[in-house]
């Protein structure tokens, strides 16, 4: 929509929390959302020291019994777990669409 948004959630550590932000309010595409949940996630520090990568996986599934997961890596785990979380819900997005085609060519 171009529209800047602005969420705050509470949850149990930084990705259920950014979790339950970003399906808060997703404007025209929170109806195909509804049932997207985050079924589990994961956070690897990939290498120590000051210059640490963060990858975090996260497992995602919805009403029709569909599981996938996707990943995010950055120096932070926000970022790491925004890029995850993003990608997760974009996937769900183009699973309906695509769901939606083939209902409408039959």
């Amino acid at each position: 929509d171009g529209e800047a948004k602005m969420s705050v959630a509470e949850g149990h550590g930084p990705v259920n929390a950014l979790d339950i932000a970003l399906r808060k309010d997703l404007g025209k595409y929170q109806s195909e959302i509804v049932d997207l949940e985050l079924a589990d996630f994961k956070v690897r520090i990939l290498n120590g020291g000051t210059e640490a990568i963060t990858r975090v996986l996260v497992e995602s599934h919805d009403s029709t019994g569909a599981r996938w997961w996707t990943v995010g890596v950055s120096e932070n785990i926000i970022d790491a777990s925004f890029q995850a979380l993003m990608d997760s819900i974009i996937y769900k997005l183009m699973k309906n669409r695509e769901m939606a085609g083939l209902v409408a060519a039959e």
